[in-house]
């Protein structure tokens, strides 16, 4: 199982967790358990399309998906994957 390093302004949607154990052979296959399990996360990811929303970033292992696999990515039992939401504003 992978673990699932989640940012605090997203905790609230998995009961509070900092991260979370899942199963799955490929970084999509992880998001989709993932998701499964706290279906109010999906909207977060996700846009309407089913595509991972453009100002969220994953990682695995530190290294950033989208030059790697993408979600076809493969996982290994014990490897990390970080949600990495992008955060804007300010002056």
């Amino acid at each position: 199982m992978a673990k699932v390093l989640i940012p605090t302004p997203l905790r609230q949607y998995v009961d509070k967790k900092d991260n979370v154990q899942i199963g799955g052979a490929t970084v999509g296959e992880v998001l989709t358990s993932l998701t499964a399990q706290f279906p109010d996360l999906r909207r977060n990811l996700y846009n309407d399309e089913g595509k991972l929303r453009s100002f969220v970033n994953i990682y695995l292992n530190d290294e950033d998906i989208r030059y790697m696999g993408k979600d076809a990515t493969e996982v290994k039992d014990n490897d990390t994957i970080t949600i990495v939401p992008s955060i804007a504003g300010g002056r």
